[in-house]
């Protein structure tokens, strides 16, 4: 893994928006004052990969990622492995309630050639690429597989952070060997163990299966197939001699059918002729409807004569004259009696409205009259009150003052109006004025009641008169029209004689009415009897079109009685000859059906002989059927026994591959089992590591050490003192630097041929006390560092304060801090 560029914003004390871009950097610095920010830089890395970072103590606390008051901290980092581009992104927001969570996380693969400086600094979670992870859990799986290490194989071979520099080299021996097994990915061996444990056990139950489905097979041996196929060659030749023996069967089925047909159709005419009965009261018939005709006939003249009395009645009554006028004239003298009665009452009515009139109109005269007096009074008190105010200003003056207003002659405020002196001529005509004023409006309202009580009589008055009127025009219209009238009791006597002549027309009229209906009962008896004579000669045709085929003799459509005796008679002679010869007819079918018989007998024959039940039916479809059905199960048989010794052989196979299998994954189990090729393994990694570190640090302390191992324990050759050979723990903080360095070098040159993972190891950046290190030793570290870069193989980066090693490294990354945030400055190529 070697990274390109990364983007930081809110993330610990990069709390402004921040970019390092490690793009051709490959062997870089970053330097700065202690706590500023440095060790940060590989925070993001392992954060934008893994969510977590080693200074966290392990655990996920995505809390820490925060930058303080910040609520969101983003992080993205562009890196390449094995020859592909990735862009891993994480960002963590904090919500209301103070709660840390990943809002988002991503792995892209970038397109080829894709240049990284085209990325803003927004960290947005744009597409960059085919997205590889989009969530947190995914994320995991796919890191690995495009870095190759997890995360404690990254924190000991690529990023080496502060204070667990020295753990490997210091690491008990079980410890140090779990982290090779964890570096070296030596589980694998334990999982294929694991699966060949699981496979041979599997095999062993699969076998046991297998072997339960073939003792449930068993049966399906050669014998059983041969039989089968015997049987089935025995079914074939049934169905052939069935088939073989149907034409003759059909023949006789066909003949019997026809000697049926033969014996059904004289059975058929001789029932039909035996249905030839007369109908009871066949004869009366006929008698019926000549009775109910003579009595139509009665009726009829009945009301011919009923109806030439009517006529005559009528004639009469027209002759006599109208009894609707003779009415009328009688309802004209009784309206003009009445009328006579009323003039004398109208005319009283009329003379006293116009008496009431005449006095209501003096009344109103002489209210006119008072009021017009009563006005001139007024007058005369208004011009006295004029003259008042011109003989007395001042009192005049006084009546227009009012409490609270202004006085129209000396603007001032009036607070008290003077009261009038006693004797004033303003005073005196005032008082006047207002008698005179009432007096004028009562006799102004007793004008107007007078004046209206007049004008309400005079419209009676008027309506009166009009009644009067219209009564004498109605009175004479009376009169005129009875001065040709008879007279009441002429009237009277022929409207007599006219009722009499009306009753006797009603009588008339009932008569005929009742001569009517007689004759339409008659009528309808008639209709009734020839319906039923009709009904009775449709009877016979319908009886005798039934055996007309049979030639009956000719019917007297005159007489039904007896053209029934004759048709019965001749029914009767033929059903007799009919009956010889259904006997004769029957006799023939029933040879014929023993002849059917026999040969279904023999068809039959043929199932017993092969042990098979005879079919119940004996019709051909029958025959056929179970013949065919009886070939078809035996063929199934047969197949049935062919695939399941198919099926045998196929298990017998399947057997021997699972013996095969469970013995190699059984022994494969066995040989793992025993931990010694794990073992083995881890020594001859444990040897190559310790060989390779051990030359580092030979280079690095000048030939005075050599590193070698004992029992799992590390231990230093002291070339300066004798060979001494020494503990690791007995070193100083500079000589245990040294080591760990070595070892550290040495790791991560040979982890990639030793692991049994695609880690692609391109880059290692080691953050540890280079400030311990005297000059010389510093120089070594330094060009032991300088000949790792210049190899061209992985990016060396080192995180120092010491000035010394910084200015030999080509690239810097000066890292200073404010109060607000830290920022980062790329210095050199």
């Amino acid at each position: 893994m070697r990274p390109l560029r990364l983007d930081m914003a809110g993330f610990t004390v990069f709390r402004d928006e921040t970019t390092v871009d490690f793009t051709d950097a490959d062997y870089f610095a970053l330097v700065g004052p202690t706590g500023s920010g440095k060790s940060t830089v590989l925070d993001g890395i392992c954060f934008a990969l893994y969510g977590t970072v080693p200074r966290w103590g392990g655990s996920r606390g995505i809390g820490n990622a925060l930058a303080p008051s910040a609520t969101e901290a983003r992080v993205r980092l562009v890196f390449e492995s094995a020859g592909s581009r990735y862009v891993a992104t994480r960002v963590v927001r904090r919500d209301g309630r103070g709660n840390v969570k990943t809002a988002g996380a991503g792995l892209q693969l970038m397109p080829p050639g894709f240049d990284v400086t085209r990325l803003d600094t927004g960290m947005s979670l744009d597409d960059l690429g085919d997205v590889l992870a989009g969530t947190p859990a995914e994320m995991d799986g796919a890191i690995v597989d495009a870095v190759g290490l997890p995360y404690e194989q990254f924190t000991s071979c690529v990023v080496l952070p502060q204070g667990q520099f020295a753990d490997f080299l210091h690491a008990k021996p079980a410890t140090r060997q779990q982290i090779l097994v964890n570096l070296l990915g030596l589980q694998l061996y334990e999982e294929v163990q694991t699966r060949a444990s699981t496979r041979a056990t599997k095999a062993e139950a699969q076998l046991a299966v297998v072997d339960q489905a073939l003792g449930a097979l068993a049966d399906a041996d050669d014998a059983a197939v041969e039989s089968a196929a015997a049987r089935l060659a025995a079914m074939r030749e049934l169905t052939g001699e069935v088939e073989a023996a149907m034409p003759r069967l059909r023949a006789a089925r066909e003949r019997e059918a026809e000697l049926a047909v033969a014996r059904d159709a004289v059975a058929a005419e001789l029932a039909a002729l035996s249905r030839v009965t007369m109908p009871s009261g066949s004869a009366q018939v006929a008698e019926a409807a000549a009775a109910a005709r003579v009595t139509a006939e009665g009726a009829a003249t009945a009301v011919r004569a009923a109806e030439e009395r009517e006529e005559k009645v009528r004639g009469e009554l027209a002759a006599a004259g109208d009894a609707g006028s003779l009415g009328l004239l009688l309802d004209r003298h009784v309206e003009h009696d009445r009328l006579t009665g009323q003039a004398e009452w109208f005319a009283g009515e009329v003379s006293v409205a116009e008496v009431e009139h005449r006095d209501a109109v003096a009344a109103a005269e002489l209210a006119r009259s008072a009021h017009l007096g009563a006005e001139q009074l007024l007058e005369r008190a208004r011009l006295d009150y004029t003259e008042a105010q011109a003989l007395d200003r001042a009192a005049a003056l006084r009546a227009q003052l009012t409490a609270g207003h202004d006085c129209p002659v000396c603007e001032q405020r009036v607070t008290v109006v003077p009261a009038m002196p006693a004797g004033s001529a303003v005073k005196v005509a005032e008082q006047q004025g207002k008698a005179a004023r009432a007096a004028s409006d009562v006799a102004s309202t007793a004008f107007k009641q007078r004046d209206a009580v007049a004008r309400e009589l005079e419209r009676g008055l008027d309506r009166k008169r009009a009644q009067f009127e219209q009564h004498k025009s109605r009175l004479a219209e009376v009169t005129a029209g009875l001065a040709d009238s008879p007279g009441v009791a002429a009237l009277k006597a022929r409207l007599a004689e006219l009722t009499k002549l009306q009753r006797r027309l009603d009588a008339a009229g009932a008569e005929v009415r009742s001569a009517r209906e007689a004759h339409r009962r008659a009528q309808t008896a008639v209709a009734a009897a020839e319906e039923q004579q009709r009904t009775a000669w449709r009877s016979f045709d319908s009886v005798r079109d039934g055996v007309a085929r049979f030639g009956p003799p000719p019917a007297d459509r005159d007489d039904l009685a007896g053209a029934w005796s004759t048709l019965v008679d001749w029914a009767s002679s033929s059903a007799q000859q009919r009956a010889a010869a259904r006997a004769e007819a029957a006799a023939a079918v029933e040879a014929a059906q023993a002849d059917t018989r026999q040969l279904v007998t023999a068809v039959g024959a043929l199932f017993t002989k092969r042990e098979l039940p005879a079919p119940a039916g004996g019709a051909d479809a029958d025959l056929i059927r179970a013949a065919a059905v009886a070939a078809e199960r035996a063929e199934a048989a047969w197949q049935r026994l062919e695939d399941r010794r198919e099926q045998a052989r196929e298990y017998a196979e399947q057997r021997a591959d699972l013996v095969r299998a469970g013995r190699v994954a059984k022994s494969l189990a066995g040989h793992l089992r025993a931990n010694n090729f794990e073992r083995w393994l881890l020594e001859e990694a444990l040897d190559l590591l310790v060989d390779g570190a051990s030359r580092i640090l030979r280079e690095l302390t000048g030939g005075q050490y050599d590193l070698m191992h004992d029992k799992g324990e590390f231990f230093v050759v002291d070339h300066h003192d004798a060979g001494l050979r020494r503990a690791v723990r007995t070193l100083s903080g500079g000589e245990t630097f040294q080591a760990s360095l070595a070892l550290a070098l040495a790791l991560s040159e040979q982890l990639a041929g030793m692991s049994t993972t695609a880690a692609s190891l391109e880059s290692i950046v080691l953050d540890e006390g280079f400030g311990t290190l005297d000059a010389a030793t510093l120089d070594v570290v330094a060009a032991t560092l300088e000949n790792l870069a210049a190899r061209g193989d992985r990016m060396v980066g080192v995180v120092t304060h010491v000035h010394a090693l910084a200015e030999r490294v080509p690239v810097r990354f000066e890292v200073h801090k404010d109060a607000r945030s830290a920022h980062v400055k790329r210095v050199g190529l």
